[in-house]
């Protein structure tokens, strides 16, 4: 009497992940390289002292804007999307969008026990932003699928964060210099500039504020 064998296991392709990408996830990654780039620099920043390396990360900041227009363009381009894709997006938008201008906030100055609080919350209100619209977005899209408009401000919106601390650091109103100084309250220190980043939080978590779609 024979006894069937067992089935050989079919050994696993090597980098089996990636091999379901298409193109507009690596233009994702971009999205994400460029933010994850920016923080880097700032850092770098912080370590040496050569405002080159803020430059460097007030630049990678357009193009992160740049791949995250473009992700969505060319899966559409190409009839092609991966079942990771709205969560790459999502996770590249927190580390280019959120992460990265609380990191240029931190390097140009904004270092105090309350400026840090506000910039958690920043970060905190991004995070918040982009789980909210992977949950809604079926509901608020119209019949094609197509998302009508945000529910609060987009979190690329804080690039308009950055331009100001660029703005600030051309005329060297950043550090000591920074534009409205510091307010000392008691042990803690506010820079009166980081509440533009309790703003813009706020203006992305906000149910009643209503953006249209391009």
């Amino acid at each position: 009497m024979t006894t069937e064998q067992p089935r050989a296991r079919r050994p696993r392709r090597h980098f089996s992940m990636i091999r379901t990408f298409v193109l507009a996830d690596f233009v994702t990654l971009g999205n994400g390289f460029a933010g994850t780039g920016a923080i880097l620099s700032a850092m770098q920043y912080l370590a040496t002292g050569r405002e080159t390396w803020l430059w460097v990360a007030f630049a990678l900041m357009p193009l992160a804007l740049v791949m995250d227009f473009l992700d969505g363009r060319i899966a559409r381009w190409r009839f092609k999307k991966s079942p990771l894709g709205a969560d790459l997006d999502s996770l590249a938008d927190v580390i280019s969008f959120g992460m990265a201008p609380a990191a240029l906030a931190f390097a140009v100055g904004m270092r105090g026990a309350l400026d840090v609080a506000v910039l958690l919350y920043f970060v905190a209100c991004g995070i918040s932003r982009l789980a909210r619209f992977n949950v809604t977005s079926a509901e608020l899209s119209d019949g094609s699928g197509k998302v009508k408009y945000f529910e609060g401000t987009p979190i690329p919106t804080s690039l308009g964060l950055v331009l100001v601390l660029a703005v600030a650091t051309w005329q060297g109103r950043i550090g000591e210099s920074m534009w409205g100084g510091a307010w000392e309250l008691g042990p803690l220190v506010l820079h009166p500039l980081v509440l533009l980043y309790a703003a813009s939080g706020s203006a992305m978590i906000s149910k009643t504020l209503r953006i249209p779609k391009i």
